[in-house]
């Protein structure tokens, strides 16, 4: 049963992340699905950003910039910040999932800033079996990343983001028919580009590019040739600010993303075309960046300031049917004063099969604090 017990579990937590396997009713057919380990790491984690479709490479800076471009956070307003975030995670399958975060940065000067963050995901506990349907133990998975990063402003609009990543991951522990099984690690890297093309009035168009995730292979056994890509990702982004008075605004942003990890072939019964996954082993790191695959997804958001202290927010998050099929309306709401942001949002899942969604009723809330001005 050599690394039966693993890919087993990484296959059930890939789809609770929602982020591969389509229905099952769609496996008659023979698919190129694109799977990779830790799929946490694209799952948005901040409340503004859920009530907005998912979006956050182009809108503007916050303590959350770090989880989606780097390089936006010389332009936040506050000098430092802090943002602490919950996801109660596909709540209609378990009661104990969760997504939990804390990010935070803070302004070197006028032109550079460090920032940390750390994510925890917790998927309650999970009872393994074998091919046979024999009870084998139960185990309690999570999943940790934390990073540090460093951004510039490389001119008044423009600024350049870098973030390493160190990763955790247990999925299971001890020795099972004779294969020991550990927590995975791996590194990782992300590089971004922000652009800001807003006047003194906060009226303008922002792009940004965003490459997360490239990093070493992960593994959960000493075996070397059985290692899985990291979530490796590519996105750009484009947000438009429209001021209307003094005290009103609206923002509509759009993200598009593609993960930058070869596809590995199933046939009608979902099992693994053996050429398919030959190859997809052999794959190194760096040239499976540039391996075409169908995976891809377009979110898209809107945000109504009121006086910058009260916010409204909507949008749509799609994925190819083929890769994931994740479809879902956002809509979220935000309450700001002095010291402190609260963000709030709320998923509604579209397309077939809504009753049954494990997404649906998912909600995130998010709290950010300005610590330049608390400190006064």
């Amino acid at each position: 049963m050599k690394s039966t017990l693993i890919k087993q579990t990484a296959l059930i937590l890939i789809w609770l992340t929602g982020v591969a396997v389509n229905s099952f009713a769609q496996l008659m057919e023979p698919l190129n699905i694109v799977t990779t380990s830790v799929p946490f790491l694209r799952i948005s984690p901040d409340a503004r950003a859920g009530g907005m479709g998912d979006v956050g490479i182009a809108t503007s800076a916050d303590a959350n910039s770090m989880f989606w471009n780097q390089a936006k956070i010389p332009f936040a307003e506050a000098n430092s910040s802090l943002a602490v975030n919950y996801n109660p995670w596909l709540r209609n399958i378990s009661k104990s999932i969760y997504l939990a975060s804390v990010s935070g940065y803070t302004k070197l000067d006028d032109k550079q800033a460090i920032s940390l963050s750390v994510r925890y995901f917790h998927l309650g506990q999970v009872q393994f079996t074998d091919f046979d349907g024999n009870d084998l133990q139960r185990y309690q998975p999570r999943e940790f990343s934390f990073d540090v990063g460093y951004s510039r402003k490389l001119s008044p609009k423009l600024g350049l983001g870098i973030a390493l990543r160190y990763i955790n991951s247990s999925l299971a522990s001890g020795t099972i028919n004779g294969e020991n099984y550990k927590a995975g690690n791996a590194v990782a890297a992300d590089i971004s580009l922000y652009h800001t093309g807003t006047d003194a009035t906060g009226q303008g168009f922002n792009w940004g590019v965003s490459l997360s995730n490239l990093g070493s292979k992960i593994a959960y056994t000493s075996n070397a040739n059985d290692k899985d890509f990291l979530p490796a990702n590519a996105g750009v982004g484009i947000a438009y600010t429209a001021v209307f008075d003094a005290n009103s605004k609206i923002t509509f942003a759009l993200d598009a993303n593609k993960q930058l990890v070869p596809g590995i072939k199933y046939t009608g019964d979902t099992a693994v075309d053996a050429a398919s996954l030959t190859k997809y082993k052999t794959y190194g790191v760096t040239n499976s960046w540039f391996k075409p695959n169908d995976a891809y997804s377009i979110s898209a958001g809107a945000e109504f300031a009121y006086s910058n202290q009260l916010f409204l927010r909507t949008g749509y998050f799609y994925e190819d049917e083929m890769q994931g099929n994740r479809q879902y309306f956002t809509m979220g709401a935000g309450l700001k004063n002095k010291f402190a942001t609260f963000n709030f949002s709320y998923l509604v899942p579209s397309g077939k099969n809504l009753t049954i969604s494990p997404l649906a009723n998912t909600i995130r809330a998010s709290l950010l604090f300005d610590l330049s001005k608390a400190s006064k």
